[in-house]
């Protein structure tokens, strides 16, 4: 037996143990079926978030269906596999928003993307930042040569899970705890204006949920204190 033959009869007895559940519907079968996938590759939907990040925000859809179902899968029950069909999706919003001039096309300039901050706690039980790894994901689809991702922001201690918290708590929860660089390793102005300053390029900020518009407006004005101007948010649903 060959050994293609051999992973293929693997798969199929781990499918009979552990049928394969789609990520985004729960149907047995595939991961990640067509019909998430086309409910993910829709226009971004222009968004106006109760605390304002003083950019243009933009989300695949609403935070409901496939793309709630693929969140929660990926940040709570360690779907790591959802990151590269999440990354396509936003791939392929970064290229409509590309056509339609909301941002820079390739040709102008290259796109670096900045995923939002994750609580170090979260990052770490869930083995890494998955808003960070659909990112990179998005990268590769689009061009990795010429889109980037570069995870500058981190959350300080003292900011706590946002469940449940009003607009104006969630507000209060991140003000002052959101900043650049890792710990102990504090970034100058001058240097991020360097790195961030050689080429011509947009700039994104990513994450995977945007509820008030609160961890986006305070990374966005760290980021502008740094000398660096975000183009816009993108994320994967809106509540």
């Amino acid at each position: 037996m060959t050994s293609d033959a051999s992973a293929g009869l693997l798969a199929s007895l781990v499918d009979l143990v552990l049928p394969r559940e789609c990520g985004g519907c729960e149907r047995t079968g595939s991961l990640w079926c067509g019909q998430c996938d086309a409910a993910l590759r829709v226009p971004p939907i222009s968004l106006r978030p109760r605390v304002d990040p003083g950019v243009p925000c933009w989300a695949l859809g609403p935070y409901s269906g496939p793309r709630r179902s693929a969140v929660l899968a990926l940040k709570e029950r360690n779907r790591r596999d959802l990151a590269r069909p999440l990354g396509s999706a936003v791939a392929a919003a970064v290229n409509h928003l590309r056509v339609f001039g909301h941002i820079d096309p390739p040709e102008l300039g290259e796109l670096m993307m900045i995923p939002a901050p994750t609580r170090a706690r979260a990052a770490r039980a869930r083995g890494g930042d998955p808003v960070e790894r659909f990112a990179v994901a998005a990268a590769a689809a689009l061009d990795p040569e010429r889109v980037t991702v570069s995870s500058v922001l981190r959350m300080r201690r003292g900011v706590r899970d946002s469940v449940g918290l009003s607009a104006p708590d969630r507000a209060a929860n991140v003000a002052g705890r959101i900043a650049i660089g890792a710990p102990g390793r504090a970034r100058s102005n001058n240097e991020l204006r360097r790195r961030f300053g050689t080429l011509d390029r947009s700039i994104l900020l990513i994450d995977d949920v945007l509820t008030t518009g609160a961890t986006a407006h305070e990374s966005v004005c760290v980021l502008k204190d740094s000398g660096i101007d975000v183009d816009g948010v993108l994320v994967i649903a809106a509540v």
